[in-house]
């Protein structure tokens, strides 16, 4: 983001701001031409005095953004209330701990939901609160991992999640990724192989894009 002003009919000339700043931690790059001299001396100071304020602002804006960020990221992080989970034939446990009141997933469309995923210590290892949007994703087809297919759409002991419920899942590895490795991200393994996965869910509800199809 680039802030570059003409406050004065004068020359515009170098700000003694640095190019780039650091703010907690991160890089934010400062237009180098910020201030403009007018066109006598003593005019030089209030104009100064403006750009200090205007860029003073634009840093708290990139703030308060900094801080949206965390509480994302915070939230993701954050464990569900806890429920008992019931275990089915297929190794998979769920439980609801917000009974949903819309309709139930049809097989075969595209749903938004929220969720978190962690391995079974409990460590994150992705999460759509992170990224501030639901996924989007077509429901017991297998397009995704088989335990989540079951444990949304339901079947086989499992009753279907409705829009508007939450709940835990408990993803056995033959249900997940199974033995090998995956969840590839810039040449790193995200999954272990073999791992159980603990899912927190939230039925957002129907994709729109359905009606149009």
């Amino acid at each position: 983001m680039a802030l570059s002003f003409s406050l004065c009919s004068g020359t515009t000339v170098h700000n003694r701001f640095p190019s780039c700043m650091k703010l907690n931690g991160k890089s934010y790059k400062v237009s180098d031409k910020v201030l403009c001299s007018a066109r006598n001396g003593n005019e030089k100071k209030p104009l100064a005095g403006i750009g200090i304020g205007i860029v003073a602002a634009w840093v708290m804006g990139l703030t308060a953004l900094d801080a949206d960020a965390t509480r994302i990221e915070y939230y993701a992080t954050v464990g569900e209330p806890m429920c008992e989970l019931n275990y089915v034939k297929s190794g998979l446990g769920y439980c609801d701990y917000v009974e949903g009141f819309g309709d139930e997933a049809p097989l075969g469309e595209l749903i938004d939901i929220h969720y978190t995923a962690r391995f079974a210590d409990g460590i994150v290892f992705d999460s759509s609160y992170k990224r501030a949007r639901p996924l989007t994703m077509r429901i017991g087809v297998g397009k995704v991992i088989r335990g989540l297919d079951q444990g949304i759409l339901g079947g086989e002991g499992v009753p279907p999640m409705r829009i508007g419920g939450k709940r835990k899942l408990t993803i056995p590895p033959l249900l997940a990724y199974g033995p090998e490795p995956a969840g590839y991200f810039s040449g790193d393994c995200n999954i272990p192989g073999n791992a159980t996965l603990l899912y927190d869910i939230k039925f957002v509800g129907l994709y729109s894009g359905n009606r149009s199809q």
